[in-house]
């Protein structure tokens, strides 16, 4: 049977309300409907998310190559991915989530951060169960750099450098980008772990934001913007960096001392097709883990990150968004992040940045 590609789309889709023009049952009566009357064999036409349609991926901007140009052309030559074809949309992490919660059709979910998870968790349209696995639903890793000219002009290493005058910093909107949220966790942990408290550690945040020249709404705007010429250092997923110097783009990137481990979580939705299913488990096995690798991210297998171990260095001071200093996702999100009240907030809204 020849294989199908579709060309993934360049642009999120809008919330649409309904997932799908009509229930399935329904389809399913009006296409054997028409088979009596014409006299013919007619298949129903599955939905977005039926075991006939393209599986709806919908994820978070920065891995849209990799999807495109290895990960899904090597799940469709495989047994379980014959004939698969795919309707994409990549975007900024918290928009992708809030987007699938108006409606926008989705089978398969890859976000940034969890609490864009949890949110359709709780909106009914992920199962809560989406962590049991032994890699406890995360696909690919990755850390927080310091992308920088060529050459690193300005002698770009450490947090602190970031804040000595004259220095332009290039990151994402927090309250669109999970990427950004990221980014700020790395540089407020990094403060813990140089033994300052949670008051200096803030303080940081505050210097390190009035020296933002740009926050673009996700980290592949904020790359793009800052390849343009905008900025002393962007800060960003070491994979991003990675793809930017594989296309030629004249950058560095530094991985700081203290830096945090990027996990980034997938899932199907409750009513996605086996197929979709079967998407998800290729993304665990070592011929994906290693193409994960390829495309400029840590692989969860351990044993594939180990025959990659000289390209992904581990940082001395990598610590995770459940350390102590942090406490995970859930209080980080409220005390950090809450539009309305959150301490990040309060510092953009000073700096005259969007928060909506």
């Amino acid at each position: 049977m020849r294989v199908r590609f579709r060309k993934p789309e360049k642009r999120a889709w809008k919330g649409e309300g309904p997932r799908g023009p009509w229930p399935r049952a329904s389809r399913i009566g009006i296409a054997a409907a028409l088979a009596v009357a014409l006299g013919l064999g007619v298949a129903a036409c599955g939905s977005s998310s039926g075991s006939g349609g393209p599986i709806s991926l919908v994820a978070y901007s920065t891995p849209e190559t990799v999807y495109d140009k290895a990960l899904i052309p090597a799940f469709q030559k495989t047994s379980q991915g014959d004939a698969a074809t795919f309707k994409t949309s990549f975007g900024p992490s918290g928009d992708q989530s809030r987007a699938v919660q108006a409606g926008q059709p989705a089978d398969y979910v890859h976000l940034s951060i969890e609490p864009d998870m949890q949110a359709l968790v709780d909106a009914g349209i992920v199962d809560s169960n989406w962590q049991d696995n032994q890699f406890h639903g995360i696909v690919q890793d990755s850390v927080v750099t310091f992308v920088v000219r060529k050459g690193n002009p300005k002698n770009l290493h450490t947090w602190d450098d970031l804040v000595k005058p004259g220095v332009q910093v290039v990151t994402p909107n927090v309250f669109s980008s999970g990427g950004a949220k990221w980014n700020l966790m790395a540089a407020y942990g990094s403060q813990i772990e140089e033994g300052k408290s949670p008051a200096q550690a803030l303080a940081f945040l505050k210097t390190l934001l009035e020296h933002a020249v740009a926050q673009p709404g996700s980290a592949s705007d904020a790359l793009t913007t800052f390849t343009g010429g905008k900025g002393d250092v962007l800060l960003s997923y070491e994979s991003d960096a990675i793809e930017a110097q594989k296309a030629g783009e004249s950058i560095d990137y530094v991985v700081p001392d203290d830096t945090i481990l990027i996990e980034t979580p997938a899932a199907t939705t409750t009513d996605a097709s086996t197929q979709a299913q079967d998407f998800l488990k290729f993304l665990w096995t070592p011929q994906a883990q290693q193409l994960w690798a390829d495309g400029g991210y840590r692989p969860v297998d351990k044993s594939v990150l180990a025959k990659n171990k000289s390209k992904f260095p581990v940082p001395p001071g990598l610590f995770t968004i459940n350390d102590p200093s942090i406490g995970g996702w859930e209080k980080a999100n409220s005390e950090f992040f809450d539009p309305e009240n959150g301490s990040v907030a309060n510092i953009e809204k000073d700096l005259g940045v969007s928060t909506g």
